[in-house]
This record gives C-alpha cells, sequence and structure tokens, in this order.
C-alpha cells in the first residue's frame, strides 16, 4: 500500500509525525513524506524539519493520502500545485485523509463540497465557507474521506484507518505497541472543557494558530 504523507512550510509535525507511527505499521505499507519539492520542510516552530523524499508529481497515485495541518495552511489555500495534485490522486485513491486544517485543503480542491468533514475546531467556519458540513467530532468518515480534528486527533484517525484496513485486531495491536493509553493532566482538550479565556485567546490567534 503506497502511504504519502503531504508536508508543506509551517506544517504542525504531530499532524503527520502521530499517523506515520501508526500507518507506517499497516501491513505491506510504504510510507513517503512529499512535498511540492523534495527536501527538508520545516514545521510551524521552525525547530524541526521532515524530508521529503519525493516531489508531489513524482507520486501520482497514492492508495492513502494524508494531509497534514498547521499555521502554513493558510498560504497553500490557492496554490494550484498542490490542489491540482490533490484531485489528482483523490481520483484513484483509496483513502483521502487529513489531519487538522489539512482538511482546509482538501475542501479548497472541491474534494468535501456537502460531504461531513472536520478540522481543528478554530477552522470549522472556514470549512463550512469551502464546501463542506463541518462537524465538532473527533474523527469523520464520510465514503473514502476520513478527517481528523485537531493534531493529536490523527493518531485516532490513523488507528481508525488500520482497523478498516488490517482489522481490529491489528489495530488494537498497533495501539498496545505504541502504549497509545491517552490520560491527560488536563480536561482542557476540546473548547467545551477549556477555560473560556483560553478558548477566545486561542481563536482570536492572540497566544498562537494552528491554522
Amino acid at each position: 500500500m503506497q502511504i504519502a504523507m503531504v508536508v508543506y512550510d509551517r506544517f504542525t509535525a504531530l499532524d503527520v509525525v502521530g499517523p506515520y507511527e501508526i500507518l507506517s505499521r499497516l501491513p505491506d505499507a510504504d510510507l513517503t513524506f512529499i512535498a511540492e519539492r523534495p527536501g527538508p520542510v520545516r514545521t510551524e516552530t521552525g525547530f524541526l524539519a521532515v524530508t521529503a523524499d519525493k516531489a508531489l508529481d513524482e507520486v501520482p497515485s497514492p492508495d492513502l493520502l494524508v494531509v497534514s495541518g498547521g499555521p502554513g495552511t493558510m498560504a497553500q489555500l490557492e496554490n494550484p500545485s498542490l490542489l491540482d495534485w490533490l484531485r489528482v490522486a483523490d481520483a484513484t485513491s483509496t483513502w483521502t485523509t487529513s489531519v487538522c486544517s489539512g482538511s482546509l485543503l482538501l475542501a479548497a480542491a472541491g474534494l468535501l463540497r456537502d460531504r461531513r468533514a472536520t478540522s481543528h475546531w478554530t477552522a470549522l467556519d472556514l470549512l463550512k465557507k469551502l464546501g463542506a458540513e463541518p462537524t465538532s467530532e473527533r474523527v469523520v468518515t464520510d465514503g473514502k474521506y476520513v478527517t481528523a480534528a485537531g493534531v493529536s486527533s490523527g493518531i485516532d484517525m490513523a488507528l481508525t484507518l488500520t482497523g478498516r484496513i488490517a482489522g481490529d485486531e491489528h489495530a488494537q495491536a498497533v495501539q498496545l505497541l505504541t502504549e497509545y493509553d491517552p490520560q491527560p493532566p488536563y480536561d482542557a482538550g476540546s473548547p467545551q472543557k477549556a477555560p473560556a479565556h483560553l478558548v477566545e485567546e486561542l481563536r482570536s490567534g492572540s497566544r498562537f494558530s494552528l491554522t
């Protein structure tokens, strides 16, 4: 199974690293990081780079594609090279997926029109403007399209896909191997649970932004 992990300047690391840890353990996985041009691609903090081994046009028909999100998403919404590639790749893909604001790129390419989808909670309004039917669910499956909410939910998305592709027991084994057993020290992982002032700060972008 050919898996393409799409990155671009100022993506969020966990958006691809989380799914990578899970999906790389699929049977017969052939996983490649790709970008508009091969070479190192920096995350939004600038502290980490992922090497894109191939350019987009070198991987025209992956079986599974994963589109990352991050602050760099907005600059890509009108990037014809990326959007055209998404349309071409989607035409033959078995699964088309995204993490965080990566769903905005799928929507901008016209792939989520009238489909249920999710994104980072600060991006749901824009997702709607781009033609999707947004939901605040952590992982949303609509046909072959699987979208994950913010950042860490990419792990849940990848486990969901692993179960669909390789069976529940394989997915459970991968979950156990990676010891994915979340027990966060704070119960502030959604806007419904977090302190109201933090929600407003993040919504306004005054603290930092993931979209």
